[in-house]
């Protein structure tokens, strides 16, 4: 299938959607995609994130913050599980576009040319393996961005799998780029600003605990999932950071790759409440989220139950320790 994708790429003009604040995982995938076939220009909806604007400007990558999908011959969308999280406003997916992503499918891609291999890390392994069966070379600005994608998707290879490393040392020997080179792309000093929402995370966190297994919650005004890393350095398990903009909520979720094994999958608990609460949610089994209309700290009471609710059932399987310390 990936063969007729390129083969629907090839001399049309394109414009490369990504999912509001977009990671690097999302950048990397269109700015290859973009490379690879190319008259098309990425459009972030929703802005991008902390890491993808440094990238973006090391590489000197053009990304449009308005865009009239109407102008474009094909429409593409990259790592991105529904339409709600593109965040388009007055604009809607035409039904002839193309969806390429490794979440967890939600059903939400019906009628369109839907790509997905929830098997891979990242979205930027697909790409890469699209590129390998038609024959393309991977240039090395190319390769930079797509081993940026897969060092944060991978949460720096916590969550990597065997396919991830395959793919990156390929790139690499190809490319011939050095792992300082690639840590070095992604690597973006911390502001005051993160630093503080951090720190007012791990003071207004709640939490609970079944066995030795901990789950916390808390909220702010920004920088979710850099403050989900901030409580799990803490001890947490998993981790819920949520935020409110007027009616509207987003949550980020991370757990430790010892969770994972035991039985979490964030991206299951996440698309449930989804589905109960008329909300968007998915992801991976170490990191989801979550995002839609509602009070999100009733959504917050919700995740830490339905967790507490996994909790019980990996205990009973009897793999977890009942620890008291």
């Amino acid at each position: 299938m990936l063969r007729s994708i390129a083969d629907k790429l090839k001399d049309r003009q394109k414009v490369i959607l990504v999912h509001g604040n977009a990671d690097m995982d999302a950048i990397g995938s269109a700015y290859a995609l973009k490379r690879a076939f190319p008259n098309a220009d990425i459009y972030a909806p929703n802005s991008i994130d902390r890491i993808s604007k440094v990238v973006v400007d090391k590489m000197d990558i053009s990304i449009l913050e308005n865009c009239d999908l109407s102008k474009y011959e094909q429409v593409v969308v990259v790592d991105t599980s529904s339409p709600e999280q593109l965040e388009l406003k007055d604009q809607a997916v035409p039904t002839d576009a193309i969806v390429i992503d490794h979440h967890m499918p939600t059903g939400k891609w019906e009628g369109r040319t839907f790509y997905c291999d929830d098997s891979k890390t990242s979205c930027c392994e697909i790409i890469k393996q699209m590129m390998d069966e038609c024959g393309m070379p991977i240039e090395r600005d190319v390769g930079m961005m797509l081993l940026g994608g897969m060092i944060t998707d991978s949460g720096h290879f916590q969550f990597a799998k065997p396919d991830l490393l395959e793919a990156f040392s390929d790139i690499m020997r190809r490319c011939d780029i050095g792992m300082d080179e690639a840590f070095d792309l992604t690597n973006a000093p911390v502001s005051m600003s993160e630093k503080i929402a951090m720190l007012k995370a791990i003071e207004r966190t709640k939490f609970d605990r079944v066995g030795n297994m901990i789950v916390a919650t808390s909220y702010g005004g920004s920088f979710e999932a850099s403050s989900c890393r901030a409580i799990m350095a803490t001890g947490a398990d998993v981790v819920f950071v949520g935020s409110q903009r007027e009616d509207e909520f987003r949550i980020s979720a991370r757990a430790t790759q010892d969770a994972v094994r035991r039985g979490i999958h964030l991206g299951d608990i996440l698309k449930g409440i989804g589905t109960e609460t008329m909300a968007d949610g998915g992801g991976h089994g170490g990191a989801a989220g979550l995002s839609g209309i509602g009070d999100v700290e009733a959504l917050l009471f919700i995740c830490m139950k339905r967790t507490m609710e996994v909790f019980r059932d990996i205990k009973a399987k009897g793999l977890m320790e009942n620890s008291e310390d």
